[in-house]
């Protein structure tokens, strides 16, 4: 793996509540950020912001206005990361993230919780600080809070941060996006953005539909 450096220091606290309509406003909600035009189904968008809703109503999220959504379902050849502004109902970002290299090739079908695994963790995430890895460079600390599915995101070192083989040029290559240790890997070329907006206390959701996850989460049932 890799060293983590340089913990960037607490700056801001930002954060609204009833951000989230209620269940009959989501369809408009949905459809006003185009997610079907991006692949994202309606199914996973509620299920995202179910989590979010008990996050943000338990006083974890300092902040309450974003909301990323890793949709490990699809292929990796789609971009299947979306990161929603819920204050002023825009879609910020959407591009590709690579899974974990024990996860899969093209399609993610393995998730662990364990070191050394090399597989990505589905669940509900809170971001943390920005950081420097010894490899990766710029990067975002994730903390996991679903027990057994991915609190051990802070000992594995699961973060955010940029690969080369998160890139369109490298599915044109190889017919799928490179895969890493088990982070949420992105393009170069988004990371600064990206993190820069999710970082310090956003919520973050990666899903795939596992019924052994989606049965069992805190967060869903």
């Amino acid at each position: 793996m890799f060293l983590l450096l340089l913990l960037v220091p607490v700056m801001n606290r930002a954060g609204s509540g009833n951000l989230v309509p209620a269940m009959e406003g989501l369809h408009e909600l949905y459809a006003a950020l185009n997610l079907s035009g991006k692949q994202l189904s309606s199914e996973v968008f509620e299920l995202a912001l179910k989590g979010y809703r008990k996050l943000e109503s338990d006083g974890k999220l300092r902040n309450s206005s974003i909301l990323t959504i890793i949709d490990f379902s699809q292929s990796s050849k789609s971009k299947r990361l979306y990161v929603i502004d819920l204050l002023h109902k825009t879609l910020l970002f959407n591009t590709y993230v690579a899974h974990g290299r024990n996860t899969g090739d093209e399609y993610a079908t393995h998730f662990s919780n364990k070191s050394g695994s090399y597989q990505s963790s589905l669940g509900f995430y809170i971001t943390g600080e920005e950081i420097r890895g010894a490899s990766v460079g710029l990067s975002l600390l994730l903390d996991g809070v679903e027990k057994g599915f991915n609190d051990n995101a802070l000992k594995r070192e699961i973060i955010i941060h940029g690969a080369a083989y998160a890139t369109e040029s490298f599915i044109r290559r190889t017919g799928r996006l490179g895969r890493s240790f088990g982070c949420p890997s992105l393009p170069p070329e988004w990371i600064r953005p990206v993190v820069e907006t999710i970082r310090k206390g956003t919520c973050l959701f990666i899903y795939h539909k596992d019924e052994n996850y989606i049965s069992h989460s805190a967060l869903l049932n």
